[in-house]
């Protein structure tokens, strides 16, 4: 089976728990924090990059971004390790799942 890139599952749950408008400004959040966290990410600084794929890696659990998140555990392990991350695939994962929740969900805010 395929690996969904949105868990809409968990997003139904989430805007349940807090409600249409909370659910718009926790995606709001999110997307723009992710957006920085990523364009933070130092490929020369193992410790630092791990830290931020873990970071990333939670955010996106919460939101169902399940393919990003599996792409940040697999870059956080491999940081650790003190191989390399290409951060292409990370973007890459990113950008799809914010534009299938944005044409869910319309822009939050």
């Amino acid at each position: 089976m395929t690996e969904p890139i949105v868990d809409w599952a968990q997003l139904a749950d989430l805007k349940s728990a807090v409600g249409e408008d909370d659910f718009a400004d926790i995606a709001d959040v999110f997307l723009d924090e992710a957006a920085e966290a990523l364009g933070r990410l130092d490929a020369s600084d193992p410790a630092a990059l791990a830290e931020g794929l873990h970071f990333l890696k939670g955010s996106a659990l919460n939101l169902g971004f399940t393919a990003f998140a599996r792409l940040c555990a697999e870059g956080e392990v491999a940081a650790r390790a003190g191989q390399p991350v290409d951060p292409g695939p990370l973007v890459e994962a990113f950008d799809t799942a914010r534009a299938l929740l944005l044409q869910d969900q319309g822009p939050p805010g």
